[in-house]
């Protein structure tokens, strides 16, 4: 069982930077893709970023694309979400999952563990 605790979110105006972080329980951690997910007020869950296990390869959303960088961390067990250029409609929680098997970046049911999530809040 993979715990994942999310940390770095906060209230940030629009154009700041926030950096979250998403700190898995096992060593195991290497073995997992990870993603992170948002989901604003009245609205789906929704995808954000992923990275491959190997960290070889990320995938982002159309709107997050050249502002949002997904990282790794192996030896600290631990995911980043660098968010810059921050806008109010990034305004959500954050969720981090891992996901042990093949790699679908954008589909939640393909993730095995999730964190509790963290509020980012983007003021005009």
């Amino acid at each position: 069982q993979v715990q994942l605790v999310e940390s770095g979110g906060g209230l940030v105006q629009a154009g700041g930077s926030l950096r979250l972080s998403c700190a898995a329980s096992e060593h195991t951690f290497i073995s997992y893709h990870m993603g992170w997910f948002r989901q604003a007020p009245g609205k789906e869950r929704e995808f954000v970023a992923a990275i491959r296990s190997s960290g070889a390869g990320t995938d982002y959303t159309d709107s997050v694309k050249g502002r949002f960088t997904i990282s790794r961390d192996g030896a600290k067990n631990t995911v980043y979400l660098q968010m810059n250029s921050l806008k109010p409609e990034d305004t959500a929680v954050y969720y981090c999952a891992a996901g042990r098997n093949n790699y679908y970046p954008a589909f939640e049911d393909k993730y095995d563990y999730w964190g509790q999530g963290t509020q980012v809040t983007v003021s005009s």
